[in-house]
């Protein structure tokens, strides 16, 4: 944003803002709302991101919008994340966005969905880096706290350019980055590639924060230790799981990762989870949605499939009550024990 004095924010420092060992969770849109990161937090996550935000659409209003920017104080160490094209409107965005009071503000420029790639926005701008640079320098001039940018290893194979895309972003202003390490077009398929995310560490003095198929206690410690970024994130291997955050923090703290709780444990926190959903979202929205984060719950125990199916029918909370009570009868001959119909 030419003209506009750049207003002194001093660089973001992890360890200021980040002073627990462990994971951060990833900004999934559709998944990481109020409630997935209040619980996520509660179980050990040190740091949470918001699902993308339009910065063109907190502008115009839009109650969606505001709402996916909304960060309570469970939420936090929090950041909101913007998405969007033009370097004026993502600058008025953020200060828009200062409303909800965040400690940091990202900017997407990882997101691999055609609606959002193809109109210029999120991976798209790794292909355009001038315009990438022009975006966060306005996003930074007009933020009064950090701001971090979130990109991907490249656009394809013929465009793996993250070193030199995050060594713009550190000239731009970022205070930080975090490295996906797949392509726009692997999408999330093959095994992401931690070999970019260490070069990318090597290359600039930001912190770095990694991000890509940290699914264990072990992958955690193994991608700090093999990339040398300063964090880890994890995005799909907490659905379902948000316990993995806890684990991966006694691991790091050197530890040994507690177990995964019984089955009933489980079940409890599922209910939870459906519980802040309603409360934050009302009933008719959250039920509809807690249909697929109830069906995560229901992974690698025994009678999946139909749980799962059962999930996919949601209609009420007694809906995920009764689930949860066919998942842990189910289970009983694990040494669980069934919940009662009171419960």
């Amino acid at each position: 944003m030419p003209g506009r004095k750049q207003k002194g924010v001093a660089a973001l420092r992890l360890k200021d803002l980040i002073q627990e060992n462990g994971a951060a969770l990833a900004p999934m849109a559709g998944v990481a709302d109020r409630a997935f990161r209040q619980l996520c937090r509660e179980l050990g996550a040190v740091y949470t991101v918001g699902e993308m935000a339009s910065a063109k659409g907190l502008l115009l209003g839009g109650s969606k919008t505001a709402e996916l920017l909304e960060l309570g104080p469970a939420e936090r160490p929090g950041a909101v994340q913007l998405f969007g094209d033009d370097p004026e409107v993502m600058a008025r965005g953020a200060e828009a966005a200062l409303a909800f009071s965040p400690d940091v503000i990202d900017i997407n420029m990882g997101c691999p969905a055609p609606k959002i790639a193809g109109n210029r926005a999120g991976s798209a701008l790794m292909k355009d880096p001038e315009l990438a640079s022009r975006i966060i320098r306005a996003v930074k001039n007009a933020s009064p706290v950090p701001v971090t940018v979130k990109f991907r290893k490249g656009w394809d194979d013929a465009c793996v350019n993250a070193v030199d895309f995050a060594r713009m972003a550190e000239e731009s202003g970022a205070d930080a980055i975090t490295i996906h390490g797949r392509t726009r077009a692997q999408m999330y398929a093959p095994p992401a590639d931690w070999d970019i995310i260490r070069q990318v560490k090597e290359a600039v003095s930001v912190p770095v924060i990694g991000n890509g198929d940290v699914d264990s206690p072990q992958a955690a410690q193994a991608m700090l230790r093999q990339t040398g970024c300063d964090l880890v994130m994890v995005g799909r291997g907490a659905l379902g799981r948000p316990w993995l955050f806890g684990q991966i923090a006694d691991l790091l703290s050197g530890g040994v990762p507690r177990p995964d709780p019984p089955m009933e444990e489980r079940m409890a926190v599922m209910l939870r989870q459906v519980e802040l959903m309603i409360a934050y979202k009302g009933e008719r929205v959250a039920l509809r949605e807690a249909r697929k984060h109830c069906g995560w719950y229901m992974a690698g125990i025994r009678g999946a499939a139909a749980l799962r199916r059962q999930a996919g029918t949601i209609s009420a909370m007694e809906d995920v009550r009764a689930l949860a009570r066919a998942a842990i009868l189910a289970n009983a001959g694990d040494g669980e024990k069934p919940l009662t119909t009171e419960e």
